[in-house]
């Protein structure tokens, strides 16, 4: 959303002619790939005769129908042609939209549990039952989109219930926060996280994506309750997560708040600082929101400054004093989006200008021009990693796709 009344420096900015052109042409530029390659990717290769859609595809479309298929995936893909619809009014994103709501519901959702599984065998049967907080999340992002967008009350109603659960059976109460995860039953597992091996009881990835999925809910379901956990939400992640001397992120961290590693995750820093601009506009919260911008442009230069290159591109972490300098597809759409909200935020154009420079990177590096999308990773060297596929339990449309949904919004009216 643009915002000319900026609350980090208190006066009006007027952008520049030129700034408009260059947020015109990323914007088009940004729409195309949308609707022409992403978007497009999926509704050619992605429906699964037997059901849902599949749990893999190789780099050039090929589907593995045998294997597994993940509930973030299907919420993504829910969430991503539900904004579709609701944005351009296209009746297949609609028809891929509910395809992906009746699939979630009918298989992934616990009906005797409650929450969701982690992922289904390729014939819809329960594969991973443990309940992860993360994939939750998940589950009510898209379905409380796909009510946005369709009107459905099944969905809504069913956001509203993993909701409830997340509050009932997620939450730790003696030091607030969400636990990560849990056996099918509620009760806690041998090792936290959705591959069994984690120590840590909360971690700043579950919780950043729960901010986005009450923000979510919230735009469709003013209620009480949730206005406050939306509200604890940003805090905790701002007062436990946030670390103001470094402006980065603590990663894992135990039932106490106490961090477990040394790990930057750049693309992560970006991604949360306008989600939790996003957060506080949904609440409308004039005080929050003077609160957060600051955070939100601290984030984004720390990220810019420690693990951007020259040419625009954005690596992946820092853990410890050894950094991961492998391009994934999400940090670079993460950047563009956090650029321009920082942009936004600050008026000064120096942001909108990395904005398309990540862009330009991307058209020339990331953006799989043979077999379309994007590749999920390209090396230190420039080299697209043609071994991943472009879609798996954790590869999927929603951050480039998202990435164009909030370009498309935020410099329409700019």
């Amino acid at each position: 959303m643009k915002r000319f009344v900026v609350g980090l420096i208190g006066f009006l900015f007027v952008f520049s002619a030129q700034a408009n052109v260059e947020a015109d042409t990323l914007r088009d530029e940004v729409l195309k790939d949308l609707k022409e390659n992403v978007l497009h990717f999926w509704e050619k290769y992605a429906v699964d005769p037997s059901g849902g859609f599949y749990g893999m595809i190789l780099n050039d479309g090929t589907p593995r129908p045998d294997e597994a298929k993940g509930v973030v995936l299907n919420a993504r893909i829910l969430w991503t042609f539900s904004t579709a619809y609701r944005l351009f009014g296209d009746e297949n994103y609609k028809h891929l939209a509910n395809r992906a709501q009746r699939y979630l519901i009918d298989h992934f959702i616990d009906k005797e549990l409650g929450g969701v599984y982690w992922s289904l065998h390729a014939d819809g049967t329960p594969l991973d039952t443990e309940k992860q907080t993360y994939g939750m999340a998940f589950a009510i992002y898209g379905l409380s989109e796909h009510f946005r967008a369709t009107g459905s009350t099944e969905s809504l109603m069913q956001s509203i219930d993993l909701y409830k659960v997340l509050e009932t059976q997620v939450r730790e109460f003696e030091n607030d926060g969400y636990i990560e995860s849990f056996t099918r039953n509620w009760q806690v597992p041998p090792k936290y996280g959705y591959d069994g091996t984690g120590l840590a009881s909360k971690t700043m990835n579950t919780h950043i994506h729960l901010l986005e999925a009450y923000t979510s809910l919230y735009r469709v379901w003013r209620n009480e309750g949730l206005q406050k956990r939306l509200n604890t939400l940003i805090n905790l992640v701002v007062d436990k997560i946030y670390n103001p001397e470094t402006n980065h992120l603590k990663l894992f961290f135990n039932n106490q708040w106490e961090s477990l590693e040394d790990i930057d995750s750049y693309g992560h820093d970006i991604e949360t600082g306008w989600l939790l601009t996003e957060a506080a506009e949904v609440l409308e919260d004039k005080a929050l929101l003077k609160r957060i911008e600051p955070i939100a442009v601290n984030l984004t230069d720390a990220a810019l400054k420690e693990g951007r290159n020259e040419d625009g591109s954005l690596i992946y972490e820092r853990h410890g004093a050894d950094y991961q300098r492998t391009f994934s597809w999400w940090c670079q759409a993460e950047t563009i989006v956090g650029c321009v909200n920082a942009w936004q935020i600050s008026g000064n154009e120096h942001y909108l200008h990395a904005a398309d420079k990540t862009w330009e990177w991307v058209k020339a590096r990331m953006i799989d021009k043979e077999h379309g999308e994007w590749f999920r990773s390209v090396t230190p060297e420039g080299m697209p990693d043609l071994k991943t596929p472009k879609a798996s339990m954790w590869n999927c449309p929603y951050h480039n796709s998202r990435m164009g949904f909030e370009l498309f919004l935020r410099l329409s009216a700019h």
